[in-house]
């Protein structure tokens, strides 16, 4: 006979009090995984965002309206990221039970989470920099970006909360919540 495990009393995304607060932030790993996940989706996400506006402006070149193009894919990544943390997740955050909270237990106020937003972009924006002062190109700066990426991420280990340091000046954080639906969990 199999013995099965007493179903644990977890908070639902949303809900506040001392079961919302105490949900444990997630792995490192499972972050990162998450983070690969988003990037796939973004990918979509940025592509029909740069045609629409290359159907807008009439772009005929990969260089024409460049800056209005980086200005406008700003835009509605900011919009995507704000309205999806808001709601409590993003569709990759939805598949590995991770959910963003406010300090209360619920989903971030729309501005903490443009907050968020414009701290998360210590992730890409450093290196980038660097790169361009260094006129590093290809290889070169791909491997400063994964170097800068990993540190920035090992750097969550130094937080009491093993949360990324752009949750903690945002006053959000991420914690892994069992309870929420997802591709291995789907509640009927």
């Amino acid at each position: 006979m199999i013995k099965q495990a007493a179903p644990q009393s977890v908070a639902p995304a949303g809900t506040t009090g001392p079961e919302g607060s105490h949900l444990p932030a997630p792995t490192l790993r499972r972050r990162l995984a998450c983070w690969l996940y988003e990037g796939v989706l973004l990918f979509g996400v940025v592509f029909v965002a740069s045609l629409l506006f290359s159907v807008v402006t009439q772009t005929r070149h990969g260089l024409q309206h460049r800056p209005e193009l980086q200005a406008f894919l700003f835009l509605v990544l900011g919009i995507y990221f704000t309205w999806c943390w808001t709601h409590s997740h993003t569709l990759p955050m939805r598949t590995w039970h991770i959910r963003i909270q406010g300090p209360d237990g619920r989903p971030p106020s729309p501005g903490r989470a443009l907050r968020r937003y414009l701290l998360s972009w210590i992730w890409l924006l450093p290196p980038l920099a660097l790169g361009s002062l260094l006129a590093l190109q290809g290889g070169q700066l791909l491997a400063l970006t994964l170097g800068w990426i990993a540190c920035w991420a090992a750097l969550s280990y130094l937080h009491p909360k093993r949360q990324f340091w752009h949750d903690a000046w945002a006053g959000t954080e991420l914690v892994f919540d069992p309870s929420q639906p997802g591709k291995a969990g789907r509640k009927s």
